[in-house]
């Protein structure tokens, strides 16, 4: 099934010519690759505070260098990590601390998991963003420098009316809930023999802190780059 699905998609993307065939098939391979090296070592992380500890922070460097990647670079990973960690880490530490959830490895890393995950996305989303109308309004930049403004004022004045968008998924999404999509966290908890309520609560939960993670995210992001520490090295420009 996963190969004809693949193929499916690649099929799409070849009559819509839409030059991402390759990128379907490599991130197919790569997720099924990764995932069944995470099945593997699941069960022994789950094991320890330390363990999970790790892996979470694994996978803050691993979204933060995806976000780099998506935005400019590689080089920008230390400045990714800062909006993805501002995001996840307060939002996540907020639901462990009030005892939302269970004070348990096994109920820790999939909240975590979900967080960072959002918070990648807002970041790519708002620095490509970003970085587009500020070159795309280059003019606009330079005017407003011209009026007596500071580069950091200047490039919030281009780049913060459209920085919104980044949020517009997981705004869909919450306010589609259960009337078009019936999400992960409320499939799963039926999955595993909880009430419907309880599958409700649990989506709830993770809908409305994926928003406070992003909004955050997005505010951090736009900010790294009004002061220039996230943008484009001309080799970027150029793939771009």
């Amino acid at each position: 099934m996963l190969v004809a699905l693949t193929l499916l998609a690649v099929t799409a993307a070849l009559i819509g010519r839409l030059g991402v065939s390759r990128a379907v098939v490599s991130a197919s391979v790569r997720a099924v690759v990764q995932l069944a090296a995470v099945s593997l070592l699941i069960a022994a992380v789950l094991r320890s505070w330390w363990a999970t500890a790790a892996f979470i922070t694994l996978m803050v460097i691993v979204a933060a260098a995806t976000s780099a990647r998506r935005i400019g670079g590689w080089g920008l990973v230390r400045f990714t990590i800062v909006p993805i960690a501002a995001g996840a880490m307060p939002v996540g530490g907020l639901i462990v601390v009030a005892g939302t959830v269970p004070r348990s490895e096994v109920a820790v890393l999939p909240i975590a998991g979900i967080l960072i995950g959002g918070a990648m996305t807002a970041t790519s989303l708002a620095g490509r963003r970003a970085l587009d109308e500020l070159r795309n309004r280059f003019g606009e930049y330079e005017a407003a420098l011209a009026l007596g403004f500071m580069p950091r004022d200047a490039v919030l004045e281009v780049c913060r009316p459209t920085a919104g968008q980044a949020l517009v998924p997981a705004l869909d999404q919450t306010r589609t809930v259960g009337l078009v999509t019936l999400p992960g966290a409320f499939v799963g908890v039926l999955l595993g023999g909880g009430s419907a309520a309880q599958a409700g609560a649990t989506q709830l939960l993770v809908l409305v802190a994926l928003l406070a993670v992003e909004a955050i995210a997005v505010t951090v992001t736009i900010e790294l780059v009004a002061v220039g520490l996230v943008r484009r090295t001309e080799a970027s420009r150029g793939a771009a």
